[in-house]
């Protein structure tokens, strides 16, 4: 666990980066710190490994105060991971990567192998491990800097907007990449962002910042899109927070049902009963064209099935299991009745904060889709 007591940060020019922060940010578990440019977010990170230095108060790590702890070592057992990914150009990937090992006296051996480990674990070929960075995409070099901070089995991952530089697509699978490390390593790893679409998605735990320094909420993605603090978390959440909150809501907390056998439209079973599309019972020729399908699992969202069920010429969205294969059906009804319901609860939050847009309660996402 990481906690900050009672933390300030004031420069030396008389600016209040960090205002009185009191915060646990419990072990195992992403804590993602969002807020606009200034407002203390990423200088909350770097105290963690002493890059920047509390003016008062005190940051314990798994007990200890960092501050008591020589600075240098400190910096070595914590991971760390910035934008730009911080490679050094003139050594290969491998090496990049073996850097923390060498530097605690790891012999080059067991460095370089556990290097080449790394490469599949972020999902890299092992021939990546002869180039240089600029051989490599951004979203590898990413990839390659995620690996560098986890290469000492390092319990604590610092991000300080880790994907902020690559493209929507990479950062994408970035993200996804993050999130499967996660559920295998299990590491307190602390995420700074901008984007509150990205700390939604990653986070276990959001804390929002306000200009000054100032931790106006920290709560889980649910609860703080669902019940804003105040009217400043409310308007930085922006007018969307239903779709996002939707986001956060399994498909699989709804029953499925058989596929229907009768009526206009046909689901066409391929192969081990993966579902190939739609088809027209009532085309001319009574074959008609297939019409695409795009079946969802049980971990997908609320708000996609919403998006796939407007698109459905027959308003229901298909269900496959882990394999593909089908295991079912929701109907449009279902899932806009489940969308309904969140979309109360968060506007009855929003009721709390009068100066927040209004949710658009007649909206769904398909009108946008």
């Amino acid at each position: 666990m990481i906690e900050f007591r009672a933390v300030h940060k004031r420069f030396p020019n008389g600016t209040t980066a960090v205002h009185d922060l009191t915060l646990s940010m419990p072990a195992g578990g992403i804590t993602v710190l969002v807020g606009s440019s200034g407002c203390g977010k990423t200088t909350t990170l770097r105290m963690i490994n002493r890059m920047v230095e509390p003016t008062s108060g005190t940051i314990h790590v798994d007990g200890r105060d960092v501050c008591s702890q020589d600075a240098a070592l400190l910096r070595r057992s914590i991971g760390y991971v910035i934008q730009q990914s911080g490679l050094f150009p003139h050594r290969t990937v491998l090496d990049n990567i073996a850097t923390v090992p060498l530097l605690l006296g790891w012999g080059r051996r067991r460095a370089r192998a556990r290097a080449a480990g790394l490469l599949e674990t972020v999902g890299l070929p092992p021939d990546a491990g002869r180039r240089y960075p600029h051989q490599l995409s951004g979203g590898q070099q990413q990839r390659v800097g995620v690996a560098r901070a986890l290469a000492a089995d390092p319990p604590v991952l610092l991000m300080d907007e880790p994907f902020g530089a690559v493209d929507p697509v990479v950062r994408t699978q970035l993200q996804d990449e993050l999130l499967r490390l996660q559920r295998d390593l299990g590491k307190t790893v602390v995420f700074v962002t901008h984007d509150i679409d990205e700390a939604v998605r990653l986070g276990d735990r959001i804390a929002v910042f306000r200009t000054g320094g100032h931790l106006v909420q920290c709560a889980a993605p649910a609860e703080l899109l669902a019940r804003p603090a105040d009217p400043f978390v409310a308007d930085f959440l922006g007018a969307e927070r239903a779709l996002m909150l939707l986001s956060l809501i399994p498909l699989g907390d709804l029953p499925g049902a058989p596929a229907p056998e009768g009526g206009r439209w046909e689901l066409v079973l391929g192969p081990g009963r993966r579902p190939e599309g739609w088809r027209d019972r009532s085309a001319a020729d009574g074959d008609g064209a297939l019409l695409p399908v795009r079946p969802l699992r049980d971990g997908d969202s609320l708000l996609s099935a919403l998006n796939e069920s407007v698109g459905s010429p027959c308003g229901l969205v298909v269900r496959v299991d882990a394999g593909g294969a089908l295991t079912g059906v929701t109907s449009r009804e279902e899932i806009h009745e489940r969308a309904g319901s969140a979309h109360a609860s968060a506007a009855l939050a929003a009721d709390a904060c009068p100066r927040a847009a209004p949710l658009p309660l007649d909206h769904t996402p398909g009108d946008t889709a």
